[in-house]
């Protein structure tokens, strides 16, 4: 016969004031605020501080850039004008503060989703409210955690190419001023546009090299994951099986993670694929973007 063992101090999570719902409550409302400060407040200030990028910050990178990119494109130059220069190099910043502290988050999210799921397949001794805050602590854990990794990934794609990662900035459907004239001069160039003879500028292929290697670092990034989950995946189902069926609880969690673990690899693959196809015709998603259908 099984006998249900009571958690002791030691097991699962330090202390059983861990698996109480005011702790619990408390423990998600700190990580929350603490997620939003370490990826919306501090990598701004962080990459300010860090770089030469001088008045380039977050509240005007828009118009900063929007300036720097009218004043490349009509330098002929392939390297960038000091205004660019200082833009890129901020959002390289930015984004390197902000895909490690995302890992970092993310490596502490795992470590307390384990803590906290190991808890619950031991709450045998534990009253039915508890689990179910314990096990919806587990829940929001785990989410964020998946929510920590698109921030890395996305992050690490803007510190492989910033300045394609910059373009998403650009009112594309501007329809007055300078940048609307250099707008249109982009488009007829990726266009194809017959009608001259001059050579394709320099900062027309630093956009398309840069706007290929954006994609490609996406879709490099999403097969380690995609390989990752199916890994997971493949794991869960193996303790699934290995469960007996008497023991519904762990073949519950085990079952769930399994599922999440194989949709959340069919989803990551849809993105290796997009971005693979994307990079492999980069002239013609760019064209599509500054023509307003991307």
């Amino acid at each position: 016969m099984r006998r249900t063992v009571v958690p002791s101090r030691s097991a699962g999570v330090p202390g059983r004031g861990l698996a109480a719902p005011a702790a619990l409550v408390a423990y998600a409302a700190a990580l929350v605020v603490a997620l939003f400060v370490a990826l919306f407040v501090a990598p701004p200030a962080l990459a300010h501080r860090g770089s030469g990028a001088g008045s380039v910050e977050q509240g005007n990178l828009g118009p900063s850039f929007r300036k720097a990119f009218v004043e490349y494109w009509a330098s002929g130059d392939e390297d960038f004008n000091p205004d660019m220069d200082r833009v890129v190099d901020y959002w390289f910043r930015f984004h390197v503060v902000k895909a490690v502290i995302a890992a970092i988050l993310l490596t502490v999210l795992v470590v307390f989703a384990v803590l906290l799921w190991r808890a619950f397949l031991r709450a045998g001794g534990l009253g039915a409210a508890r689990r179910v805050v314990l096990a919806s602590t587990g829940v929001l854990t785990t989410l964020l955690a998946l929510f920590a990794l698109v921030v890395t990934t996305a992050n690490v794609q803007g510190a492989v190419a910033p300045f394609a990662s910059l373009l998403s900035t650009l009112p594309t459907g501007a329809t007055d001023g300078e940048l609307s004239v250099t707008l249109g001069q982009v488009r007829r160039r990726l266009a194809g546009d017959s009608t001259t003879s001059e050579p394709t500028p320099p900062a027309l292929h630093v956009m398309i090299d840069d706007f290929a290697r954006y994609h490609v670092a996406m879709a490099v990034c999403a097969a380690v994951v995609a390989v990752v989950l199916v890994g997971m995946s493949v794991v869960w189902w193996r303790r699934f099986a290995r469960t007996e069926s008497s023991d519904r609880r762990t073949r519950r969690v085990f079952g769930s993670f399994g599922t999440l673990a194989a949709l959340s690899s069919l989803a990551v693959i849809v993105v290796v694929v997009a971005n693979t196809t994307t990079a492999a015709d980069s002239r013609a998603a760019l064209a599509a973007f500054f023509g307003g259908g991307w």
